[in-house]
């Protein structure tokens, strides 16, 4: 009985990983699986995919460098950028606003 347990036991597994790995085709065969127009949209963004993850592996490491959690570095980096980002938005409206007023002090002297 624990000859047959033993049995079932590495056939599964080392039967169960090598028929993933046999049959679960590579990413090569899925992307020649592809129709024409997808392999040229896969193609295209393949940069901006492969700089976005450049991009989240640098804030990784950033993030792994600091004595807090890197939940709670992200967090608090995330809440930095939305708060430039508010900054900039209240500039680029002010800026706006400026213009505008200027060009109605133009439209009212060149009348």
């Amino acid at each position: 009985m624990y000859i047959k347990m033993a049995a079932a036991f590495t056939i599964l597994s080392v039967g169960g990983p090598a028929a993933l790995f046999y049959f679960q085709p590579t990413d090569e065969e899925l992307f020649k699986r592809y129709n024409p127009e997808l392999q040229r949209k896969s193609l295209e963004n393949r940069q901006g995919r492969q700089q976005d993850f450049d991009n989240f592996v640098t804030k990784l490491k950033e993030y792994s460098k600091s004595d807090r959690p890197i939940w709670e570095a992200a967090a608090q980096d995330e809440a930095r950028t939305r708060a430039n980002s508010a900054e900039e938005q209240k500039k680029a409206a002010a800026e706006i606003q400026k213009r505008r007023e200027e060009i109605k002090r133009q439209a009212i002297n060149g009348q």
